[in-house]
Order: structure tokens, then C-alpha cells, then sequence
């Protein structure tokens, strides 16, 4: 397969580069990780206005998709620039609910492609928290064949990811859907939500590594510039070909998961939750997971002490990485999810 990203995707990924260059997100993660939402959701709605939240949602409520391969265009960018909030969890949402369809999808899905409802949300099988869920409009969680809408965002859980915020859901709530295609929504949701962080974390590993390029070219030692020595230069590197190997693996599940939805028998395919799907995706998490990961550590490494300090905007994506790795589906059970798919 060849795959080139067009024009238009190009484009639209430079237009959310220039939107978030001029955002100060870290500014914004800090007042996020303060508990102030306000420049989060600001940042937010200027996001849903130029699309990235309609791109998981079908026209008929409002959106413009499910589109993947522009879906992972922009999650790349908001990776790259450490955008708050759950991003993926909002998405996923948007592949869950649409599967469930009936009022809960029409009362949800216009507001998510909007902008206007920011959700979170757990699945059976990926952890029992809710990232973000005090931010959030609504926290939906699915047991069983049960949709319910949980009635607070919980109890706060520790985070290494002060911007990333963990709540275990308020118990209860009335089955806002139910029935057999719950399960197969929650399975697309969980892809969604795996291929989403996967983007994110390959952006925040691309941002990584670019800063500490940076770094190292104007840190001396020794009279020279660090980054003119051997082994610096092999660290980064390898960090740079984990990332660029990453990159194929998150644009071929983004095909996959587009035929699914566009080919032929797609709708008996969107009802089995991305079954075909879930191998490309799993197999894009772990490389882009361990890809970010890896330049968070090589980042850590070579600016030194400095790269310890709260005041380093740097800390930020340096705190996030392993969290981005490790949600959605760990590496572990990526690989298994791979040799069994």
C-alpha cells in the first residue's frame, strides 16, 4: 500500500499547528492541572470550530465523519502540542454513542461535534478511570450491554500527568441504552480511544524530540556543543526512527479503520465494533506509545537536571508520555491483541 496524506489534510494539519502555536497551551495545562477549565475550554471551542471533534461524528448528528485518516491528523497536533482535556475520550464517545443511536445519540452527539459537550468516559476491560471527568459535560460508562450516564465524576485517583486528571466514576445511574449493540459500540469506542491516544502520543514524542534537538545544540560541554557528540547523536537517532516507524503504522490503521467504515458491508462491519480494524490499531498504539515514551527518556537525559524543574514548559510533555503509553491499552496487550488479530 502507498499513502500519502493529501493537500487538504496537509493543510488542515498546519492550520491546527498555527491555532495552537498561538494558544500558550503551557499556560493552559497549568491552569488545567490547577482545576481552572477556562482557558481549556476556550481552547476547545476553537478546536471544534475548525473540525477536529465533528471528524468522530456522523453527518447525521451533525458531524462530518467518522473520517480516521483526518481524526489522526489533528490528534497528532493536539499531541504535539499537549492540548488538555480528554481528547480521546470525547472521540471514542462519539464512536459509542453513535453505535448505541436512539435519543442518547441525538441528545450528545450534535454538542460533541460542536464543541459544546466535553465527555469522558470507561470501558470494560481498559481501567475503571474517567480522565478529566470533573471537566467534563457528561461521563458515560458501559457494563455489560448497559449505557449509563454516571451521576458524578467520582473520586480524584493520583496521576503522573498533573493536566491529566483521574476519577473513578459515582457509582449507579439509569441505563440511558442497552441491548446487544452496546457491546459492539464499546468496541469501536475502545479502538477509537486506542487510535486517538496513539496519535496523541506520537505527536508528543515528535515535540520531545524536536525540543531537545534544540537543546542540545546550544548546551556546551567541553567548549563544544553537546549535541555534536557520537553517542548524543545516536540517542537521538533512534528516537527519531522509533517515531518515523510509528508514523506508517498509525496512518495503516486509520485506513483500516476508514474502509470499515466507507467499504463495502460497512455498516454490519461499524456493528462489530472495528473487529477488522483492532490489530492495525493495536499495533499503531504500541509503536507510537514506546516511541513517545522512548524520546520522553532521551529528552529527560540529555537536558539534564533542568529537565526536572516545574518552570521547564518542557515538564509537561515529559509527564504525559508515559501516561499516553500506558492508557487505552498497554503495550502488553497491544502485542497480544497483535498475534491474536
Amino acid at each position: 500500500m502507498r499513502f500519502l496524506l493529501t493537500d487538504e489534510q496537509r493543510e488542515f494539519g498546519r492550520s491546527l499547528d498555527a491555532l495552537l502555536t498561538a494558544a500558550d497551551t503551557p499556560a493552559v495545562l497549568r491552569a488545567w492541572a490547577a482545576g481552572d477549565h477556562g482557558p481549556g475550554r476556550a481552547l476547545w471551542g476553537r478546536l471544534a470550530d475548525a473540525g477536529v471533534f465533528a471528524l468522530a461524528v456522523p453527518e447525521a448528528y451533525g458531524g462530518v465523519g467518522p473520517l480516521p485518516v483526518e481524526a489522526a491528523v489533528a490528534c497528532v497536533e493536539l499531541g504535539r502540542h499537549a492540548v488538555p482535556g480528554p481528547v480521546a475520550e470525547t472521540l471514542a464517545a462519539g464512536a459509542l454513542l453513535a453505535g448505541a443511536g436512539g435519543p442518547v445519540a441525538e441528545e450528545w452527539l450534535p454538542g460533541i461535534a460542536s464543541g459544546a459537550a466535553v465527555v469522558s468516559l470507561t470501558l470494560e476491560g481498559y481501567g475503571p478511570y474517567a480522565p478529566d471527568a470533573d471537566a467534563a459535560d457528561a461521563v458515560f460508562t458501559v457494563t455489560g450491554d448497559e449505557l449509563r450516564l454516571a451521576p458524578g465524576p467520582g473520586q480524584l485517583s493520583a496521576s503522573a500527568d498533573p493536566a491529566r486528571r483521574l476519577f473513578r466514576p459515582e457509582p449507579g445511574g439509569a441505563p440511558v441504552a442497552k441491548g446487544p449493540a452496546i457491546r459492539a459500540a464499546a468496541r469501536a469506542a475502545g479502538d477509537t480511544a486506542a487510535f486517538a491516544t496513539a496519535a496523541l502520543a506520537l505527536g508528543c514524542g515528535e515535540e520531545l524530540l524536536r525540543a531537545t534537538v534544540a537543546y542540545v545544540k546550544q548546551r556546551t560541554q567541553f567548549g563544544a556543543p553537546v549535541g555534536s557528540f557520537q553517542a548524543v547523536k545516536h540517542r537521538l537517532a533512534d528516537t527519531l526512527l522509533g517515531l518515523e516507524f510509528a508514523r506508517p503504522l498509525l496512518y495503516g490503521a486509520a485506513v483500516e479503520l476508514a474502509s470499515e467504515v466507507s467499504g463495502p458491508g460497512a455498516g454490519a462491519g461499524a456493528a462489530e465494533g472495528s473487529s477488522g480494524a483492532g490489530a492495525a490499531v493495536a499495533a499503531a498504539k504500541v509503536a507510537a506509545g514506546e516511541a513517545g515514551y522512548a524520546a520522553a527518556r532521551t529528552a529527560l537525559q540529555l537536558h539534564g537536571a533542568i529537565g526536572y524543574t516545574e518552570e521547564l514548559d518542557l515538564a509537561w510533555w515529559l509527564r504525559r508520555a508515559r501516561p499516553l503509553r500506558d492508557v487505552w491499552g498497554t503495550p502488553s496487550a497491544c502485542r497480544a491483541r497483535v498475534l491474536a488479530g
